[in-house]
């Protein structure tokens, strides 16, 4: 890494210190700790995990199951919310722009960019400190005193903002008494998108699912630490975007230029603090951004984190130390010498595609070698508009809008024969930790799941169905002591659209796309495997017998 460059990552995480935690006070520098509850990968990065309200959890994006003119793109923010974490709950960032951006080119750039900002209606002044003061059965409804609106404006790669959506967002989920059904507040804050599509703003319960000890050495050190789903019961705020496809692909035309990229960012100003107030000063400054899942937290050190937060994804292959995270990763290593499976080779040529160019046969490599994965998937190199020329590595989540629609869609998305699935897009039901875990020891280039690994963190579904219509995310969460979602009803009802609950045979009509090479047996055998393996280890368990890592996928003898 040059001088220069390592100047310029310094400046960049001085910048985003600047915009998430530096305040300046009476004209005195000095820091403001924001209370932050709990522990999740949904807090990657040191500056960010202490301004939750502008943390980027999540994002997914996929073919409309209902719509498969269109595409869904979804992004998170402000994860971790507890229903009963009162009284003031869990706002937008007033002074702050929510983006969600698309690269159709592969240049690393927007080329389409959709904006989210909120002011504040705040009736409760003097008066009281409840946020809503009696059953709240409507947006408008007297009870909900406080209350966001916000803009979505669209841009197509110029700074050319320019308003398309005026609404209301519904409000923190606050309790069934306050809220005795959210569908309501959820239909009145989904607005239809001119020239076709719809928008929502709002709470929901948390779609992202899995085992968060992985961070207590892999899951224990022995995969004794599996099988809760830690974000059960936590909400989250999100922008769902239902965008006709036309609108995403370069030049319009879908049908030549498939292939789009999605991540989000948040741009946050400072703040200036008085006894009482607070006022946003200065220019925006980019302090988070997110792409695909797990990659700032388990691939970037935490010397990069910050910085990685305000890096625009077309600098993301400019900068060797981020580069040498993915071509010879961190985890990788971690699973050899806690579970003794071995660590691919470096470089690591099959991760560059899947995070940093999409996969394709002709997809251009940091080394200049073949693509290890020979498939044409999901880079914008597909594209038949796209000059080679200009295009640039870019960490960001890619979708090929053209992939046929699957009848059963299997939880490990490509790795198990399904390529509507993760790291194509993201559907709420891919069980991306169980993906990305494959896929860290080489599977999406051999073509085999690693048995040892199989059961992964033994978190396979939402904790919550799924909807199979427009917003698809569940309703908000009564909380980890309540039961089910805020309001039960056919709106919360699972189904294929947004992805399967358990693996299925691999599909076999891929629009003329060769599906990746799985071993015979995949997905079934190693899932039984596992399976036999872990009902072996409760039993050893029970007995109070300890079970060597080298024997926890070992079939029951009796």
């Amino acid at each position: 890494m040059t001088r220069s460059t390592r100047r310029g990552v310094r400046r960049r995480a001085v910048g985003a210190l600047a915009a998430v935690g530096i305040i300046v006070l009476s004209g005195t520098v000095g820091g403001l700790g924001v209370p932050v509850a709990g522990a999740s990968s949904h807090r990657e990065a040191p500056l960010i995990a202490g301004d939750p309200a502008v943390d980027n959890t999540d994002v997914y994006a996929f073919v409309s199951p209902d719509k498969p003119d269109t595409v869904t793109i979804i992004a998170n923010w402000f994860g971790l919310q507890e229903p009963n974490g009162g009284p003031n709950f869990y706002p937008w960032a007033t002074e702050a722009n929510y983006d969600i951006n698309i690269d159709n080119d592969g240049n690393g750039k927007p080329d389409i960019s959709y904006r989210v900002t909120f002011t504040n209606d705040d009736r409760r002044g003097a008066a009281t400190f409840l946020y809503d003061n009696g059953p709240v059965t409507s947006l408008n409804d007297e009870n909900l005193l406080f209350r966001q609106n916000y803009t979505l404006s669209v841009s197509h790669g110029a700074n050319d903002w320019r308003p398309i959506v005026h609404g209301q967002a519904a409000p923190s989920y606050t309790g069934s008494a306050s809220i005795p059904d959210y569908a309501p507040l959820r239909q009145q804050a989904t607005h239809e998108l001119p020239g076709g599509g719809s928008v929502y703003v709002g709470a929901a319960e948390d779609p992202f699912f899995l085992d968060l000890r992985v961070f207590d050495l892999l899951y224990g050190g022995n995969l004794s630490e599996v099988g809760t789903d830690t974000l059960a019961g936590y909400n989250v705020n999100t922008v769902v975007l239902q965008v006709p496809r036309r609108d995403l692909a370069l030049r319009g035309d879908p049908a030549r230029n498939p292939v789009i990229g999605v991540w989000s960012d948040t741009e946050r100003r400072s703040l200036q603090l008085s006894p009482g107030a607070a006022t946003a000063v200065g220019e925006a400054v980019q302090v988070s951004r997110l792409g695909n899942p797990l990659v700032n937290e388990v691939v970037m050190p935490v010397g990069l984190k910050d910085a990685f937060n305000g890096l625009s994804p077309s600098k993301d292959a400019t900068i060797p130390e981020v580069v040498a995270r993915v071509t010879d990763p961190e985890l990788a290593k971690l699973i050899q010498a806690v579970y003794q499976v071995p660590a691919p080779a470096a470089p690591r040529n099959d991760l560059v595609e899947i995070f940093l160019t999409g996969i394709a046969k002709k997809a251009p490599t940091l080394d200049g070698s073949a693509p290890p994965i020979q498939a044409d998937l999901n880079s914008q190199v597909l594209n038949a508009d796209v000059d080679p020329k200009t295009f640039q590595p870019s960490e960001m989540l890619r979708l090929n809008m053209s992939v046929p629609l699957t009848a059963q869609p299997n939880r490990l998305g490509v790795l198990g024969g399904d390529l509507q699935g993760f790291p194509n897009g993201r559907r709420l039901a891919d069980d991306v930790v169980d993906i990305a875990v494959q896929a860290m020891e080489g599977a999406a280039q051999t073509g085999k799941l690693v048995d040892a690994l199989a059961a992964g963190d033994k978190v396979d579904a939402n904790d919550v169905a799924f909807s199979t219509v427009f917003p698809y995310v569940a309703l908000p969460s009564r909380g980890k002591a309540g039961s089910s979602v805020a309001g039960d009803g056919p709106s919360n009802g699972a189904g294929p659209a947004v992805g399967g609950t358990k693996p299925a045979a691999a599909q076999q009509d891929n629009g003329g796309l060769p599906v990746l090479p799985i071993a015979a047996g995949g997905v079934g055998a190693s899932a039984a495997l596992a399976a036999g393996g872990w009902l072996w280890l409760r039993r050893r368990r029970a007995a109070g017998l300890n079970t060597p890592p080298s024997e926890l996928n070992t079939p029951p003898s009796e």
